[in-house]
């Protein structure tokens, strides 16, 4: 199998279902942002220096992408050949934030990103989520068959990736860096 199919040289893509469709097209914006955002997870589990965590992003990582092929897939047809979305996942972040902030000093500002460069790749993969989940959202107003367990989950991500910046930066012993306002 080639890796280049010359398909797309015109700038259109094919949807699991058949159709085919602008490469600027909300839907592919939407399944490439999750693309950029599971580059983003696993560059963070490589760097990440809690072993658990590692794993557990590595972990999303699978979700993601399979929430990716859900948003890829047009129709019932295309969403056939698909494993159904894990409903768990978003009990198992919240366990995992829960598991993380117990280590945690108390949150009493706005944290800045940055301090060291593993906690300011977690710091980017949140921001990406968010737009992610940004772009989903506007997904599921222009296709309501949208799972909006998708929407919950990417929610719940930036959540974890919040803490998890804060994790890393308390185990790597960096002072987080809070906002303050400059008037």
């Amino acid at each position: 199998m080639k890796i280049y199919t010359r398909t797309g040289d015109k700038g259109t893509t094919g949807l699991l279902g058949g159709n085919r469709v602008s490469k600027s097209d909300i839907r592919i914006e939407s399944y490439g942002t999750l693309d950029e955002l599971n580059a983003w997870l696993g560059l963070i589990a490589d760097e990440c220096p809690d072993a658990h965590q590692s794993k557990f992003v590595r972990d999303l990582q699978n979700d993601i992408f399979l929430m990716g092929s859900h948003l890829a897939a047009e129709n019932e047809k295309g969403r056939s050949y698909l494993n159904d979305l894990r409903e768990d996942v978003i009990s198992e972040m919240e366990s995992e934030i829960d598991r993380m902030t117990e280590s945690l000093p108390p949150l009493t500002n706005f944290v800045l990103p940055g301090g060291e460069r593993r906690v300011s790749f977690v710091h980017i993969a949140r921001t990406v989520c968010r737009r992610a989940e940004r772009l989903v959202v506007h997904l599921t107003t222009v296709d309501s068959d949208v799972d909006n367990h998708i929407v919950r989950t990417l929610n719940r991500l930036s959540d974890y990736l919040f803490t998890l910046a804060r994790f890393t930066a308390h185990v790597l012993d960096v002072e987080e860096k809070p906002w303050i306002s400059r008037s």
